[in-house]
């Protein structure tokens, strides 16, 4: 089966200018399938922190902004670290944020999880937690081959964060194909 057409949005847990998790999200609109096109949200920086009575208040335009484009999307790829065994609070702050809107923007969305680190692991913690997070939102998260990039300092430019090992990049590739099928279907 070959993806025809498809929009795929990716959303960075990192705040980070060089980090390797950008560097792998950078990564993806090269490594994508024919048909699948991949294209950065905004940063999960521009979110105040969630309150409710900022929410009163009315969403913050940044939030309204991604989660139309998240709705408009046929698939989501979140591309994160792992911080203190967990999702990075700028990550959870965005989730957050982004639950509020009506409709869910993550209610049946695709979602693909992968994160890169300098540990052996490669952020597999942080993977199981969020998908607890989206068990709750009605998430479709991919499943198989996940992505946990460890030892991602070795795989990747120290300076930029872009990914230069060839052997991920085609293990990403193969994910990437994967994850169209899983969006059709």
């Amino acid at each position: 089966m070959s993806a025809k057409n498809l929009q795929f949005v990716t959303l960075l847990g990192s705040l980070r200018k060089a980090s390797v998790n950008g560097g792998v999200a950078r990564a993806l609109p090269a490594l994508a399938p024919e048909g699948v096109a991949i294209s950065a949200l905004g940063s999960v920086g521009d979110f105040p922190l969630y309150n409710a009575d900022v929410q009163a208040e009315g969403i913050p335009a940044a939030v309204e902004a991604m989660g139309a484009a998240i709705k408009a999307a046929d698939g989501l790829i979140i591309v994160s670290p792992e911080y203190n065994y967990s999702v990075p609070g700028a990550l959870k702050n965005a989730i957050d944020w982004l639950s509020r809107l009506s409709p869910n923007p993550f209610k049946a969305k695709p979602i693909l999880i992968q994160s890169a680190s300098p540990g052996a692991l490669g952020g597999a913690r942080m993977q199981y937690h969020l998908r607890q997070s989206f068990v709750f939102l009605d998430g479709r998260v991919f499943t198989v081959p996940e992505v946990m990039i460890g030892g991602a300092y070795g795989k990747s430019d120290n300076a930029t964060g872009d990914l230069t090992d060839a052997g991920t990049k085609d293990f990403l590739r193969k994910q990437l194909a994967a994850f169209a099928e899983f969006a059709q279907g």
